[in-house]
């Protein structure tokens, strides 16, 4: 859990925002919350390496150096995450990390670097495993911790062979817009890869959109819903230093967070199919179910589910509403009325 500057500035960041979002995911309860990295994407690079052939920082947007701001982010009681791309420069044309991968990774441990996104642009096809394996080799060789997130764009199925690669999470997609329908054609790419997923081994639908404002507030609930019944990384992307009530509520519900982080023997699943609206359902460690009722289309509409289909038998089961806070006996039976391009999220327990 964390946050990552591409989403909302693209490469419009600099020492100053990142200090500053440091300081915001400790005042706003983000931190508190367990979003603890905070990660760099691309445009932090000098124009060209240094004359050891080391990866440089941009003096003019980072001055005091990767050191010194990793240091602060630590103070803070956070973890700073790092970008490079698995080509010969990045997407936004900076030096990259192929065929440097053992110097780039001596030169992030050495800064304190915990997380490092690893992009796939320019890689001269040279095959993905290949390219991805050997940073996953020099980050082991490093001698420091860090979190490996491949951003491969799911071209080469990294599920198959991420882990062996070293990483602890693989993008299952191109990038994610804020937009519904860019969520939803991510949702649908997650469709029966859970069997690749489990502790230290991560499905990445891509970071969130909450809060950047192209999406109504029903339509981030259950984006933030369902990246949560996927136990997807759960990476901020919004302006931590404005964000609304609303927004907060909605990042921060502890509830969905829970289940986000909760390992239960599969991340979630489509349940059942009705075309416009869907069930989805995460096996939970305490035998419970979590459950989201989504619904695509524009108008609200009830949506049911059975106990039985939750594999919970019937009888007399506490379905507890995730995002209203409170719950209610159901009798074989779970319902709601769920907004437009909405979802409403409960946690099913005998």
């Amino acid at each position: 859990m964390g946050w990552n500057s591409w989403n909302k500035f693209h490469c419009d960041i600099d020492e100053r925002l990142i200090r500053e979002t440091a300081d915001a995911m400790v005042a706003s309860g983000m931190r508190d919350a367990g979003y603890v990295y905070l990660n760099i994407d691309d445009c932090w690079e000098a124009p060209a390496r240094d004359a050891s052939g080391n990866l440089a920082v941009d003096s003019v947007r980072f001055p005091g150096g990767m050191k010194a701001l990793a240091d602060y982010v630590h103070a803070k009681g956070l973890k700073l995450g790092i970008y490079s791309s698995a080509g010969t420069l990045t997407c936004q044309k900076r030096p990259a990390s192929l065929d440097h991968e053992a110097a780039d990774a001596r030169t992030f441990a050495a800064w304190g670097i915990d997380y490092l996104k690893y992009d796939n642009c320019n890689n001269e096809n040279r095959p993905a495993v290949q390219r991805y394996a050997a940073m996953g080799d020099a980050i082991r060789a490093s001698g420091r911790p860090m979190v490996y997130s491949l951003c491969e764009w799911g071209q080469n199925r990294p599920w198959e062979w991420g882990r062996a690669a070293g990483a602890q999470l693989w993008r299952t997609t191109g990038d994610i817009s804020d937009r519904w329908s860019s969520v939803m054609r991510l949702l649908d790419r997650q469709v029966g890869l859970e069997r690749y997923s489990g502790p230290n081994a991560w499905n990445d639908p891509d970071m969130l959109e909450v809060g950047n404002g192209r999406m109504t507030d029903d339509e981030y609930v259950a984006h933030f819903s369902l990246w949560a019944l996927l136990n997807a990384p759960l990476i901020a992307g919004n302006d931590l230093r404005a964000m609304s009530d609303v927004t907060k509520r909605i990042l921060m519900n502890r509830e969905v967070i829970a289940v986000d982080q909760d390992w239960g023997g599969t991340q979630g699943f489509k349940l059942r199919d009705d075309g416009q609206q869907e069930v989805w359902m995460k096996p939970m460690s305490d035998g419970g179910r979590a459950v989201v009722l989504l619904n695509r289309d524009t108008a609200a509409v009830s949506i049911a589910v059975t106990t039985a289909e939750l594999g919970l038998g019937g009888g007399r089961h506490v379905a507890r509403d995730l995002w209203a806070a409170r719950e209610a006996e159901v009798r074989g039976t779970v319902r709601a009325t769920v907004p437009g391009h909405g979802a409403a999220m409960y946690l099913v327990r005998r």
